[in-house]
């Protein structure tokens, strides 16, 4: 089992000084879990996963989303979660051991990130091509899988939302390949550059402009909209 959790600050690779790659492969198919009186379907729960994984349409092989309405589609067909933000996660629950996969990632890798990674970026990964569509804005059913009611809003402060991807190019890919660059977005604005505006962080008016002109989907630019009037107002 993966994990970065309860390790030292000397076992925990240079991830900056390398190549970007995937670490894990992960996947689920809908299952019915019990929250109280309630049941719910979900496909949070993912596990690791070896071999070369098929990546087709919207989907990876072996991998498919409980509610289509939220999750899934042509701009939200591949999620990735840094592995190394499993370190600070790990420590901000308490040592928590997490194993890759925790956060409902397709992909964790390494080498890439929110901050550097622009929405419209295109990526190859074995012989698959992605394209970078959004940030992930997180649901109840992250709470559900950590087991603590306040994980979304844990979530959210934390700056850390991962990336989603289209597929541009189906293929297949596996735990090892790189991650390489082939095209770069058309703004200069970054999938966490897009956090930092929903949240007010960012006020500046012309990266707000790049976001709305990048291609980002997902109804993020409609939100951007609602937040920086919001913002305005309450100036």
């Amino acid at each position: 089992m993966h994990t970065l959790a309860n390790v030292g600050p000397s076992s925990i690779p240079d991830y900056a000084a390398q190549p970007a790659r995937v670490v894990s492969v992960n996947v689920a198919t809908p299952r019915i879990v019990r929250v109280g009186d309630t049941s719910v379907l979900t496909s949070i729960f993912k596990s690791p996963v070896e071999g070369r994984i098929p990546v087709k349409g919207h989907n990876l092989a072996g991998d498919r989303q409980a509610d289509l309405t939220v999750h899934g589609g042509p701009h939200k067909a591949v999620y990735l979660y840094p592995a190394e933000h499993y370190s600070f996660w790990a420590d901000q629950l308490g040592g928590a051991t997490l194993p890759f996969g925790m956060f409902g990632e397709n992909l964790t890798t390494s080498g890439i990130n929110e901050n550097t990674v622009r929405i419209g970026d295109r990526f190859r990964i074995g012989s698959v091509v992605l394209q970078a569509s959004q940030p992930r804005m997180p649901c109840y059913k992250l709470a559900i899988r950590f087991g603590r009611a306040d994980m979304v809003k844990r979530f959210w402060l934390a700056r850390r939302p991962g990336i989603y991807f289209s597929v541009i190019e189906e293929g297949d890919l596996a735990a090892g390949d790189l991650i390489t660059k082939v095209s770069e977005g058309p703004e200069p604005i970054t999938v966490g550059g897009v956090v930092r505006l929903y949240l007010g962080d960012d006020r500046d008016p012309d990266n707000l402009q790049r976001a709305l002109r990048a291609p980002l989907h997902g109804g993020w630019k409609d939100e951007l909209r609602s937040s920086s009037s919001e913002l305005r107002t309450s100036e």
